[in-house]
């Protein structure tokens, strides 16, 4: 018999610089939002569940924390603003003080953690009939002309997104789907809005070129920002050499791409890359040892 969850955690943490949309979602649509959670508390039969909020949302908190009151079981909590707290895990050890083991999913510490999208889209699936068919896309940039966060159907070009927000800036140099850090630059605009388009983020060449990448300098800056306690430079160095048995077991699947090592390195290191490539290969390892 499987673990059966104690918490119910929404994640409201939108820490990625940027987007907006979930912000918006719970400003707009907060009764709604409510009601998804206490639908999911009772598909899971808990009777406790924490929306977490970065307190750089004070009119989110406000507007949840009135509403509260009306769900039993349902908390509001104010989280400091920290880098990368969206992240399941560490929502988790932010609210509970909890840790997932590695290669574990949050069961095994009594906890399951949704989106608000995910709350939002529960309540219309109940209430409504209605299917997942459209999601909220914030489209921003500092050139943009009309930053806004749009509900689109799932399936609409990005350039049409693009378009409305006032068009493709004369100094854009990378478009991303997601956000600065955890986002992936797009070389076309021609591919549609799927149900994990948080946002569209159109960067100035400016702040979107390369550095030079140099030789590591060993400082250990990748080692200390690292939220799930990896060795980025070790990690990197072994997918390049592509020894993926020592990837593995140096837990390179716990990796969360957040971006953090390849953000601090001095030398402009692409770990990031590096980490993603190997997360590959060493996923196809694994899921070929379990089938066989």
């Amino acid at each position: 018999m499987g673990k059966r969850p104690r918490f119910l955690l929404s994640m409201e943490v939108e820490c990625e610089p940027y987007l907006t949309s979930d912000h918006r979602l719970m400003l707009e649509k907060s009764q709604e939002v409510m009601i998804g959670i206490s639908f999911l508390m009772k598909a899971l039969g808990v009777k406790r569940a924490v929306v977490g909020i970065e307190n750089n949302k004070p009119d989110a908190i406000k507007k949840l924390s009135e509403l509260a009151p009306e769900f039993p079981g349902i908390e509001i909590a104010a989280l400091k603003v920290k880098y990368p707290q969206g992240a399941e895990k560490q929502l988790i050890k932010a609210i509970t003080g909890r840790e997932v083991p590695s290669q574990k999913l949050p069961i095994e510490v009594g906890c399951v953690v949704n989106n608000v999208g995910t709350a939002f889209a529960v309540y219309e699936a109940i209430q409504k009939n209605k299917p997942l068919i459209d999601r909220v896309v914030t489209v921003t940039g500092k050139s943009i002309s009309k930053p806004s966060n749009l509900l689109v159907r799932i399936g609409t070009p990005i350039d049409s997104l693009i378009q409305h927000a006032g068009g493709l800036p004369g100094d854009t140099g990378k478009i991303i789907s997601g956000g600065p850090m955890m986002g992936k630059a797009l070389n076309s605009t021609d591919v549609p809005v799927v149900k994990g388009t948080s946002g569209i983020l159109i960067l100035p060449e400016t702040e979107s070129a390369r550095l030079k990448v140099q030789n590591c300098i060993r400082c250990a800056r990748c080692v200390s920002v690292c939220p799930m306690g990896l060795e980025p430079y070790l990690l990197e160095r072994v997918v390049v050499a592509n020894e993926l048995e020592m990837a593995e077991n140096n837990r390179i699947m716990d990796c969360m791409e957040c971006g953090c090592c390849h953000y601090t390195c001095p030398s402009a290191r692409p770990l990031l890359d590096y980490l993603r490539l190997g997360k590959s290969k060493v996923g196809h390892i694994i899921r070929t040892r379990v089938n066989n």
